[in-house]
């Protein structure tokens, strides 16, 4: 340090002043402008802004749907499916869905009690002047029903069952033993049961034994499909009928254990020929509802039925019902409604 200090001393005056500026220079290194380049890139604010592809806006959830629907027990397996199936594809809409009757489910509906109505018989008039709105969505049917463990089973297969004969056991009473159903001694009663509720099975089973409505039947009247399956099932000599739903097992296609289903003498030559006899699966029942083998009524077409028109909501139900939901009909025991009626009940209901 000794020597540098004399050897600075020593130099002329300009070349250490020139020394000086030279280190002031390297000393003030710091308080210099940035440089811009260095500070634009250093900026993530302005980076995100001004360089950053726009984020796209976040989903806006849709808006809770509670759907009632009350009803025809016909109605009842399937449009619980269905409500089930549109739910996992559309998590905001939920449903109640209640049987009760077709009786029930309109004056729910009508009333505000329900938003939908399943209906398995044709609209009363006072109920189209209320504002019924119908949309067809499938086709099943009534059948008669008897005790599997019926003595007369076998003669009754064999023999089957006409309008007439329907007439006179449920309308008229005036066949009230198995022998003069079957045309033979046997003393035993017919023990005959219908439905207590307001019932679109009750109705068309009415309609196929040639009266005019559900009142017209006679017999211990039994509360709901399940009810009356099960006073049939307990009962040796008891008849009844039933919607397919609750007339065939879900799982085998086969007749409820405890039931089996009479079979109607069509050609009315007094014994059920091989093209009538379609009764041992439910499959084969519903493919002669199909090809209108089955007589009409007691095979008839389910609607959904609003107060007006229905809401968005329920519209885009029920088109998803006339569409994608078709795929469940068969499997779940049901009719599929012909390529054209689906056509029309889609214009009712469309966006």
């Amino acid at each position: 340090m000794l020597f540098r200090s004399m050897a600075i001393s020593k130099l002329p005056k300009v070349i250490i002043f020139l020394l000086l500026l030279v280190l002031l220079a390297a000393c003030g290194g710091s308080d210099a402008e940035p440089n811009t380049d260095s500070a634009v890139s250093t900026d993530s604010s302005a980076d995100t802004i001004d360089t950053s592809p726009t984020e796209p806006a976040a989903e806006v959830e849709a808006e809770p749907v509670r759907i009632t629907v009350s009803g025809a027990f016909a109605l009842f397996p399937i449009v619980s499916l269905w409500a089930e199936e549109y739910s996992a594809l559309n998590p905001n809409v939920t449903f109640d869905v209640q049987g009760g009757g077709a009786g029930k489910g309109m004056t729910d509906m009508l009333t505000g009690a329900a938003d939908i109505a399943m209906l398995s018989r044709d609209p009363r008039q006072e109920e189209l002047d209320q504002g019924a709105f119908l949309v067809p969505v499938t086709i099943d049917a009534v059948v008669g029903t008897v005790n599997a463990n019926n003595p007369y089973l076998a003669e009754l297969q064999a023999q089957g069952l006409t309008p007439e004969e329907a007439n006179a056991i449920w309308i008229t009473g005036e066949i009230a033993t198995w022998g003069q159903l079957l045309g033979t001694d046997a003393a035993e009663s017919i023990n005959v049961y219908t439905r207590s509720d307001s019932a679109g099975a009750a109705e068309m089973w009415a309609l196929f034994s040639q009266g005019e409505a559900q009142e017209d039947l006679i017999g211990t009247a039994v509360n709901a499909d399940p009810g009356l399956a099960e006073a049939v099932r307990q009962d040796p000599l008891g008849v009844g009928y039933n919607n397919i739903g609750f007339s065939y097992d879900q799982a085998t296609g086969l007749p409820l254990a405890g039931l089996q289903i009479i079979p109607f003498d069509l050609n009315d030559n007094g014994q059920i020929d091989p093209e009538e006899d379609f009764y041992g699966t439910r499959d084969e029942l519903t493919a002669a509802i199909a090809a209108e083998i089955y007589p009409y009524p007691p095979a008839r077409a389910l609607y959904l039925v609003t107060k007006g028109e229905p809401s968005p909501a329920i519209a885009a139900f029920y088109r998803w019902i006339l569409t994608d939901g078709q795929a469940f009909v068969a499997d779940a025991g049901y009719v599929l409604l012909p390529e054209a009626r689906i056509q029309e009940a889609l214009t009712l209901v469309e966006e």
